[in-house]
């Protein structure tokens, strides 16, 4: 059965909540309801549940208004479970979800047999029939939220609804009660749960609402809802949606947020040298510590020029398995004649990359200071048949050498010009 909202606002007294909400949730689907908090998501669940009344529009299951429900009849068309599970009395689990055929049973009428047969059935479907005879409250709260589930079916709904379901829970009962949830569509259940983690969102759901403000920002299948635009827009952070690198569903990463670092460039550039996954991390932390940062020479595809690129750093590009051209070593050279640090990271040294140890070496003998990052000194990185070594040798001569991320950072805060981060470092306990 769809589930059909037309034009639904609500305002908690002279406060908007929603505003003018219309959309379509069809039967048989898994619709993700996401935002920010405060945005109306929970607001609209119990609008969806009745808890609450429109202040306008209409909510309609089918064609049939949910106003005209009685509250008998809607308690076997939709099932609720809330954040809080209320499981302080000291019930068995079978007795809770033996409360699901409650709106089935006359007054003082007792469960049948087939009353205890479906029970039996949700039981199993949520994994829950060892659980049975144990006491609700000795449960861990993944193991309660499929006894809410398990509740929740015996009421044979043809709508399950859910506000946060995976809430506080570890990332291993995140997915066994999503994918729980997901399994119960193929039976022809709608589904409609508020979720906080996108990613979690996008892999499970078939399709997403996204609220902003009580308005509809955008709604449809995750590719569409989930753009590096739309989660700027409403939740006002940098990030990077990549492709899941199996199933092709959105992946959101977190980007540092770095729209204002533009006053500091003159005075806090730093440029790393790096390549084959060697830099990206160096590159976050600096950037959201408010250095302005480059690099270079990095080939078109490799893991540290994503990072680069997605940070938005100015970067100095070669073409893919490619060696560093001399072109592209002298554009290195002169950004960096520019930073005031240079650092150079724990990378392979291959016979395409000696001219990054040859700029770094420059920069060196021209005064500037250079750090060297060594987190795994023994480890064997020299594939140039030792020439790699013989001029990371010549920089570490007048260059710092650094043990781990955090000493680089305190060194890199002291240099004069680039003061003013040690409390930034401080603070995310580096």
């Amino acid at each position: 059965m769809n589930i059909n909202i037309e034009n639904l606002s609500f305002y908690y007294g002279e406060t908007e909540i929603l505003r003018d909400i219309s959309y379509t949730v069809p039967q048989g689907r898994f619709v993700g309801i996401i935002g920010p908090n405060g945005s109306g998501k929970t607001t609209l669940v119990k609008l969806l549940s009745r808890l609450l009344t429109p202040t306008t529009g209409r909510i309609l299951l089918g064609d049939r208004p949910l106003a005209d429900f009685t509250q008998n009849s809607l308690a076997r068309m939709i099932a609720v479970v809330h954040q809080e599970t209320g499981t302080e009395y000291q019930f068995t689990v079978e007795e809770v979800v033996l409360m699901g055929r409650m709106p089935y049973l006359r007054r003082f009428q007792s469960e049948s047999s087939a009353d205890y047969e479906i029970v039996n059935r949700s039981l199993a479907i949520t994994g829950c029939t060892e659980l049975r005879r144990r006491k609700i409250t000795e449960l861990s709260g993944g193991e309660k939220q499929r006894v809410m589930i398990a509740r929740a079916l015996a009421q044979q709904p043809q709508i399950l609804l859910l506000d946060e379901p995976t809430s506080h829970l570890d990332i291993g009962y995140q997915q066994e009660i999503l994918e729980l949830v997901k399994n119960l569509t193929t039976e022809g259940i709608t589904v409609v749960a508020v979720l906080h983690d996108l990613n979690l969102a996008a892999y499970f759901c078939h399709e997403l609402l996204l609220l902003h403000e009580g308005r509809i920002k955008a709604c449809g299948q995750a590719a569409a809802v989930l753009t590096t635009e739309k989660i700027e827009e409403v939740y006002g952070i940098r990030v990077l949606v990549t492709p899941h690198p199996v199933f092709g569903t959105p992946q959101v990463s977190l980007l540092p947020g770095t729209r204002e670092r533009g006053a500091l460039r003159k005075t806090r550039h730093v440029h790393i040298i790096a390549g084959g996954g060697s830099g990206g991390e160096l590159m976050r932390d600096l950037v959201q510590a408010g250095y302005y940062v480059t690099a270079g020479v990095l080939n078109i595809g490799d893991s540290d020029w994503e990072a680069a690129r997605a940070l938005g750093l100015p970067v100095i590009s070669e073409a893919p398995f490619s060696g560093v051209s001399e072109e592209r070593h002298r554009d290195n050279l002169k950004i960096m004649n520019n930073s005031r640090a240079v650092v150079l990271a724990e990378i392979p040294l291959g016979h395409g990359n000696l001219l990054n140890l040859q700029a770094a070496l420059t920069a060196a003998k021209e005064g500037k200071k250079v750090f060297i990052l060594e987190e795994n000194p023994r480890r064997e990185r020299d594939f140039t048949g030792g020439r790699g070594t013989e001029l990371l040798g010549q920089i570490r001569e007048a260059a710092v050498i650094c043990r781990d991320k955090a000493e680089l950072y305190r060194k890199l805060a002291m240099i004069e010009g680039l003061a003013g981060t040690n409390a930034v470092f401080k603070e995310s306990g580096r």
